[in-house]
């Protein structure tokens, strides 16, 4: 299951998302990661949240990103919730991109693991194939 944040900068979407996991973390049995861009939240996320930073592993763009958590996902199948911090700017900006990546991780994760993301962009500017998950 995919749900998406939308907003444009400064809108709250990562205070939202910040409250979003250290709930989870406080009630979900499971583990969670939280994947960000440049570890901005290190002092607001819950210490029992995998928090990974995708400039330490030179992560740039969708396909990258998309192998990324197929591995996470891989190595641990005990994951039950996984928050995206940033989505566009790890994509440079390709919403259409981000469609097809939504697609894809939507099948990946299935039923089994949760995924919110975070994306920084006016709900009018997004294509069909990023809006169906909001």
């Amino acid at each position: 299951m995919i749900k998406l944040i939308v907003g444009s900068k400064g809108s709250g979407k990562t205070k939202t998302m910040i409250e979003m996991i250290n709930a989870a973390a406080a009630t979900t049995p499971g583990n969670i990661v939280c994947i960000e861009k440049c570890m901005k939240l290190t002092y607001d996320v819950n210490h029992a949240v995998r928090l990974i930073d995708v400039d330490e592993y030179n992560i740039s763009g969708y396909d990258t990103l998309y192998g990324f958590i197929s591995g996470i996902l891989a190595g641990n199948y005990d994951i039950v919730e996984i928050y995206l911090d940033g989505v566009l700017k790890i994509g440079n900006h390709d919403l259409e991109g981000l469609g097809d990546l939504l697609d894809r991780l939507d099948k990946l994760t299935g039923d089994s693991t949760k995924l919110i993301v975070t994306v920084s962009a006016g709900e009018e500017v997004l294509p069909e194939n990023v809006k169906k998950y909001k």
